[in-house]
């Protein structure tokens, strides 16, 4: 039960789907996911596009990526919201009982790995800017997120208010110090580093938008299992994909195509350092800024790790947030989050086919997964799951310019379409062979 008297520690609902009584209203819930994407990470990933293919090549690289993220996120977030049920109990039902805990486990490990990034980078932007000590920063930055996290989703929503209008004020700013010295009339004209002309595909680019959002994105249950029905669901993954997350791209592709960027090749559209030397006050809104966004993204991540290591041990969300939060603030402290990247990045190719999988189980084959009953291990699904998986791998090696990301997705779709229905013509064929 709720407790009445702490209403920041109502209940996460780990184990069961969240009854309708405690559904959260739309704004609520969208703000959660408004707020994730709104981070100086994605106007880095923006800018770095943009410094290899161009102002519009990117602009559309990111409008397509975005695309299949809100067809995916949407998806599976309108299922969500019918059903009430986090991210393990949707997996449960596609992977199996057993089959589950391999699917939840390994996506809730990979977020933690982000979590242990970012926290990593908080430390390390703060003294880059501002030359604080990184170690103790970083400390300090693991039992913040840790602590936000433990008051659950709501604490969640309260910070992606604060931090997605934030973001926008602060480029806004930059973009005025910018405007100063830089003509902005000028940026559709930028056609890219001739030193990185040919270095990105467009695939590669719309590949890098997907899977920087694939693991949350996939879990997205965890978040909007709080909507009141499928349609508020929906506007919360809209909120996000694409609204915020083509936003906090623009502001680094604007950077870049003006020529304001400091080292694009590697810091892409980070417009941190324009916000510097401009008076005390700004540069403490600037120190503020970087925990409050990188913190939302932090917390995200730990809280879906939180909730899918609880219902793997049949505990509670706010012991694991604690237990994960000292793991993976470990990990930032011991610096190994910096060879996180590349590491993640990939991980980030194979997981849509999970998602893919359980788009196709529970919402267009609804009538057969509704009607079958529960297994400890459902091969078709992981089958299906290794099948997209494969080919978004041999895609990356081979030939990523076609967008390996998203051909993980199609074709752990197609792959588990044709898997069940050959299953079920063997079956019918098999009974009327036994009826002959």
């Amino acid at each position: 039960m709720t407790n009445k008297n702490s209403p920041a520690l109502e209940q996460e609902f780990e184990h069961e789907p969240v009854p309708l009584s405690h559904r959260h209203s739309t704004g609520s819930v969208s703000a959660v996911w408004f707020g994730f994407p709104m981070i100086l990470t994605n106007a880095l990933f923006g800018g770095i596009i943009t410094w290899h293919l161009g102002f519009w090549p990117a602009l559309l690289a990111i409008l397509l990526g975005n695309l299949v993220l809100f067809a995916y996120v949407g998806a599976l977030s309108w299922f969500a919201g019918n059903t009430g049920m986090n991210f393990a109990l949707q997996a449960k039902r596609t992977f199996g009982t057993k089959g589950y805990i391999l699917v939840s486990g390994f996506l809730s490990t990979v977020v933690i790995g982000w979590y242990a990034f970012q926290t990593g980078l908080t430390g390390t932007v703060i003294n880059q800017t501002f030359g604080w000590n990184a170690l103790a920063v970083t400390a300090f930055a693991m039992v913040l997120y840790t602590a936000i996290t433990f008051l659950g989703v709501r604490a969640l929503s309260v910070l992606g208010m604060i931090a997605a209008p934030l973001f926008v004020v602060l480029g806004v700013v930059a973009l005025w110090f910018i405007g100063k010295d830089h003509d902005l009339s000028t940026i559709t004209q930028f056609t890219g580093s001739s030193s990185a002309v040919g270095a990105m595909s467009m695939g590669t680019a719309v590949t890098m938008v997907v899977a920087g959002f694939a693991d949350s994105g996939t879990m997205t249950a965890d978040f909007t299992r709080w909507s009141k029905d499928g349609k508020s669901a929906v506007i919360a993954a809209f909120s996000a994909f694409p609204v915020a997350n083509v936003i906090s791209y623009l502001f680094g592709v604007v950077i870049v195509a003006v020529g304001a960027a400091v080292d694009p090749v590697n810091n892409g559209g980070n417009f941190l350092p324009m916000l510097m030397g401009h008076g005390m006050w700004l540069s403490v809104i600037a120190f503020l800024f970087v925990f409050i966004n990188l913190g939302s993204v932090c917390t995200h991540c730990l809280y879906n790790g939180a909730v899918g290591f609880s219902h793997l041990f049949s505990s509670k969300m706010r012991l694991w947030t604690v237990i994960l939060g000292v793991i993976g603030g470990a990990l930032a402290l011991a610096g190994v989050w910096s060879y996180f990247l590349e590491w993640l990045s990939l991980l980030g190719i194979v997981v849509p086919p999970f998602g893919a999988v359980m788009i196709v189980d529970l919402i267009f084959m609804a009538k057969i997964s509704e009607q079958r009953k529960m297994r400890r291990l459902r091969g078709s699904a992981f089958a299906a799951w290794a099948i997209g998986s494969l080919c978004a791998v041999i895609a990356h090696i081979e030939f990523p310019q076609f967008g390996e990301a998203v051909i993980g997705l199609v074709t752990a779709a197609i792959s588990y379409t044709l898997i069940v229905k050959l299953k079920r013509e063997s079956a019918v064929n098999l009974m009327e062979q036994k009826n002959a």
